[in-house]
């Protein structure tokens, strides 16, 4: 998306939109950035290529001693395992292990956690050597087989929790699914064991799915991108919106409406909270959440959609967002601490439109402000029309020990890392 049309878009949307760096080249200098890259960044940044031609990346992970960890999905999955071993920024080990793909990846003291779609392993480190070489143990087992929305992405909050995302299996809760003038189950039975975040004891091993974790907050259609705030002690989250408006109910939404509705919910999620899904969703033009069609909805009107949680902001419809990382370093300028970067994965449902996403964008969370494009450039310069268009898609984030910044891309399996050139004093 050119500038241009990303600030109409911007202003449609009622939102602003700060474009730094965002030129036909690479703004960073070449005296400070040795090798160049498609990423097109604020001034003072730069992005170097830690790693490529890994598989299917998904999200990552950093231990403290700069290793890094990248969730592989798919049959031929697992995690890789990346080591700079000459401090020059690059990856020169390489090691894999776990024999099944998954998409979450977290640590916690010892344990190196990963995110099956059905169950959530743990890995002891083995000192420091660069991947373990024991068994993993079972920490959560007994989620779901599903098509849709299997991965799982995992955060650990302040009091000893492990919070789980698990995707609901549909788009708006039909039986059958995805089907034109088809009314939503209500109640939506998905809601038991999906469209939601799930707490466990994140030091515990052997729990069940849905009789030792408890349903920590509902209503929430996939949110992969998801991520801790220290200061907050609140999860942060982006979930995907739903799909298909115009297809499913043709008589009472245009195509131009469904390929801007509904919003990319940021939520600020508490113990209970629900958002609505499938009932509901979140109509940025309007600023409120409206019935969906499928439960009596025409776009404007609210019904039991009134007394839900509103979302912080809203990003535009079907970007996909599938991380999310809160920024706690002090490498990058003030201005980004504790606010969000979100890997946007990109649209596939935006057509006739040109499709959208394949960006990293960054919140600051605090009231009142929106969002800017923190990295672009990843979809490359032709128009996109379907995700295999793009160069790269941008999916999993994660911050090293010195604040710098992991981005990798599910395309080729590239992970960057993105530096800032005058490390910001400690506030």
């Amino acid at each position: 998306m050119s500038p241009e049309s990303l600030l109409r878009t911007g202003a449609a949307l009622g939102l602003v939109f700060v474009l730094g760096g965002c030129a036909s080249e690479p703004v960073s200098s070449p005296a400070l950035c040795a090798e160049q890259t498609v990423l097109e960044l604020p001034p003072g940044f730069c992005a170097t290529v830690f790693a490529e031609d890994l598989g299917y990346a998904r999200h990552l992970v950093v231990r403290d001693n700069a290793d890094v960890f990248v969730a592989l999905l798919g049959d031929d999955g697992g995690i890789v395992a990346l080591r700079d071993t000459d401090g020059d920024g690059k990856a020169e080990r390489q090691e894999r292990f776990a024999n099944r793909g998954g998409t979450g990846l977290g640590i916690r003291n010892d344990y190196l956690y990963f995110g099956m779609p059905t169950r959530i392993v743990r890995y002891r480190f083995d000192g420091d050597a660069l991947s373990p070489s024991n068994e993993p143990e079972i920490v959560v087992d007994g989620f779901n087989e599903q098509r849709a929305h299997a991965s799982k992405t995992i955060v650990f909050d302040d009091n000893d929790g492990l919070l789980v995302n698990i995707g609901a299996p549909s788009n708006a809760c039909q039986n059958p699914q995805r089907s034109p003038g088809v009314a939503g189950q209500d109640p939506c039975p998905e809601l038991a064991e999906h469209g939601g975040i799930w707490r466990y004891d994140a030091d515990a091993t052997n729990q069940r799915a849905f009789v030792d974790g408890e349903r920590y907050a509902s209503g929430i259609r996939n949110a992969l991108a998801n991520d801790w705030h220290p200061r907050r002690e609140q999860l942060i989250a982006v979930q995907h919106g739903r799909d298909q408006l115009s297809e499913l109910w043709p008589e009472r939404f245009t195509v131009a409406q469904r390929v801007e509705l509904p919003a990319e919910e940021l939520m600020v999620i508490d113990r209970d909270d629900v958002f609505g899904w499938p009932y509901c969703y979140y109509d940025p033009f309007t600023n409120q959440k409206v019935l969906a069609p499928e439960y009596g909805g025409d776009g404007t009107i609210v019904g039991r959609c009134d007394s839900l949680k509103d979302p912080l902001l809203g990003f535009p419809a079907h970007w996909a967002p599938n991380d999310l990382l809160i920024y706690t370093g002090r490498q990058f300028p003030t201005h980004y601490r504790f606010g969000a970067f979100v890997a946007f994965h990109g649209s596939w449902n935006r057509s006739p439109e040109p499709q959208r996403g394949y960006k990293v964008a960054f919140a600051s969370l605090r009231d009142g402000e929106t969002f800017e494009v923190f990295a672009d450039g990843f979809a490359g310069t032709q128009e996109i029309r379907g995700p295999a268009d793009a160069r790269y898609r941008p999916t999993g984030l994660a911050q090293g020990p010195d604040g710098e910044l992991y981005i990798s891309d599910s395309r080729t399996g590239r992970i960057w890392r993105v530096t800032y050139n005058t490390p910001a004093e400690a506030d």
